[in-house]
């Protein structure tokens, strides 16, 4: 029986992956442009302003709605403490686990699928329209008018937005402790109290901030890379939203390992 591998099985995964460094790649390289157009950007500020307030100020509702609701965090963590550890340690699972992952990391994903999605959908339909040849002909950066603001909102917006998550998250966390288990106000600030760091605060905004810088990144990478019509740009959106949320996660992981286990031992 012959067991050799089928050579056009392993010449599409070879192309695959070579496409995926090819890619990764470019990211890279538009990122770096983004890094050397930010000199100077205090002179577009209006535009900074304008997509501050479309990253963070629109994206409250569905941020309000997501924090209040990971409350629910607070039954499951009562249902593992029963019998085994008193409940005034309730505040303190909910404060460590909004405060250094629950929050930014919901915070970034909501934020990926709204602001990301609507990113590349702008981008990515000036770059059919040929809206954004238009202005490289004329003599204006595409990057530096373009894809800065939005990297800089994505900076100064998330990590905002993430404290107002955390906030509302342990709010809504101390309502369903105080209203469906019981739990008074004392004994769950006694356990929010108990084990607080200003170091884990100060963590998942640097968490808050990297994901930030990946959302406007991604958004702006795939609205630039757009081609083929509105089909071009549905795809383009897509990938914007995908590549967003894995890398999240992939730095969610590659941040906690770095603060929790080097920088703040």
């Amino acid at each position: 029986m012959n067991t050799t591998h089928s050579p056009v099985g392993a010449e599409v995964l070879g192309k695959r992956m070579m496409d995926g460094v090819e890619e990764t790649g470019r990211v890279i390289l538009f990122l770096l442009g983004i890094l050397r157009a930010i000199p100077g950007f205090w002179k577009k500020g209006y535009l900074i302003v304008e997509q501050m307030v479309a990253m963070g100020i629109e994206s409250l509702p569905l941020v309000v709605v997501t924090s209040l609701f990971t409350g629910v965090a607070a039954v499951q963590a009562a249902y593992q403490f029963q019998d085994y550890v008193p409940m005034r340690y309730l505040g303190s699972v909910i404060g460590k686990s909004v405060v250094i992952e629950l929050g930014p990391v919901l915070t970034a994903l909501v934020v990926a699928g709204r602001v990301g999605a609507s990113i590349a959908a702008e981008l990515g339909t000036m770059r059919v329209t040929e809206q954004i040849d238009a202005l490289e002909t004329i003599g204006i950066s595409s990057i530096r008018y373009l894809a800065v603001p939005r990297f800089m909102a994505g900076l100064i917006m998330l990590p905002v937005v993430t404290i107002f998550s955390d906030f509302l998250a342990i709010i809504g966390a101390y309502a369903v402790a105080y209203f469906s288990l019981n739990v008074s106000t004392n004994v769950f600030m006694e356990g929010l109290r108990l084990f607080f760091h200003l170091r884990d605060v100060f963590g998942g905004l640097v968490k808050s901030l990297f994901f930030g810088a990946v959302i406007a990144t991604m958004g702006c990478y795939f609205g630039f890379s757009a081609e083929g019509g509105a089909e071009g740009v549905g795809r383009a959106t897509t990938r914007a939203v995908v590549g967003s949320c894995l890398l999240i996660l992939v730095l969610d992981y590659l941040l906690a390992s770095l603060l929790f286990r080097v920088i703040f031992v």
